[in-house]
């Protein structure tokens, strides 16, 4: 399955200071149980959460939530669309999330899907941050003027 065709098929519920510099190339990987010990805004009371990868041909992965059947979000590393981004945390999410080294961080964009890939959008400005050691998690809205929460995925 291709990453449009994926896209195309699934349905997602819409809805600096100094600290951390997070790499964004890492692949996607199946994490039975993530902690999300910084929930989603709007979903405080979600803490357990999945991520499965969609396909094996494709990055796009699926962050469901373990605490309510139906809800997810898809999520793809934001390196193959935005090589430039780099997101900045604080001292308090390295802490909350017990990251040691900027590589044990997967980061993730949560997309919005459109009628297909070329309205497909992506949240800069809220990552996803999944400590692969650890397995704590968090979406963390950065203090970086001009990331956009509806980046367009291509162009």
């Amino acid at each position: 399955m291709t990453l449009t065709h994926a896209l195309d098929m699934m349905a997602v519920p819409e809805s600096a200071d100094g600290g951390l510099v997070a790499e964004n190339h890492a692949p996607v990987i199946d994490i039975p149980v993530i902690d999300m010990v910084l929930p989603m805004p709007g979903f405080p009371e979600h803490r357990s959460w999945a991520l499965v990868q969609v396909d094996d041909s494709s990055d796009l992965g699926s962050l469901s939530s373990l605490d309510e059947q139906g809800l997810r979000f898809l999520v793809v590393p934001p390196a193959a669309f935005f090589p430039d981004y780099a997101p900045e945390v604080g001292d308090d999410v390295v802490a909350a999330l017990g990251i040691e080294s900027a590589a044990d961080v997967l980061v993730l964009v949560v997309l919005t899907t459109g009628r297909g890939l070329h309205d497909t959008t992506a949240n800069l400005a809220a990552p996803v941050l999944v400590n692969l050691t650890t397995r704590r998690a968090g979406q963390v809205v950065l203090d970086q003027p001009g990331l956009p929460v509806a980046a367009p995925l291509l162009g």
